[in-house]
């Protein structure tokens, strides 16, 4: 090899080494300000962290408990009051026409549809029972009504109006 080969090898070593020390000190001093600064959350972040991990129900034991649930309890009736379905009309066709159709038109899980024939028992039976399956639901060989039709937030009275017009209908 020849001195000025040697020479470039020598300076070309020197100077890849100064980078790799400047390279690994840059290393050590990112590392060290990222330990040093405190990361800084955002409340949006933090928020939607809390509502992802926030327990989905909650546990009632003992006597206290019992009251938590009973204030539980009256608190989802309270808010389910306030929602009262169709703008608390008491018109029947509208209801019906909104929630009931999908079922009492097709006959859809054994649902009578507006004629004599299937409804004649029922309305043997009397309005107070009318009442009571269509409030509280049903379960019969016949077929399955769900309680209000399957819209909590309708109050008694809505369903109840709801019933008279549908037996008014019945041909």
């Amino acid at each position: 090899m020849r001195n000025y080969d040697l020479d470039f090898l020598k300076k070309f070593s020197l100077v890849i080494g100064f980078l790799v020390l400047v390279t690994l000190g840059l290393q050590f001093l990112a590392y060290h300000l990222n330990k040093a600064i405190p990361p800084e959350v955002s409340q949006v972040a933090l928020q939607r962290t809390q509502s992802r991990i926030a327990p989905l129900g909650a546990v009632y034991a003992g006597a206290t408990g019992a009251a938590a649930q009973a204030a539980a309890a009256s608190a989802a009736a309270a808010s389910a009051a306030s929602q009262v379905a169709y703008g608390g009309t008491k018109d029947g066709s509208v209801i019906f026409g909104n929630l009931c159709t999908g079922c009492h038109t097709s006959g859809a899980g054994g649902a009578p549809t507006l004629d004599a024939a299937h409804w004649s028992a029922r309305i043997a039976q009397g309005k107070d029972t009318l009442y009571k399956h269509a409030i509280e639901g049903f379960h019969g060989a016949a077929g399955v009504m769900p309680p209000k039709g399957g819209n909590p937030a309708l109050s008694e009275d809505q369903v109840k109006a709801t019933v008279d017009w549908m037996v008014s209908q019945v041909k």
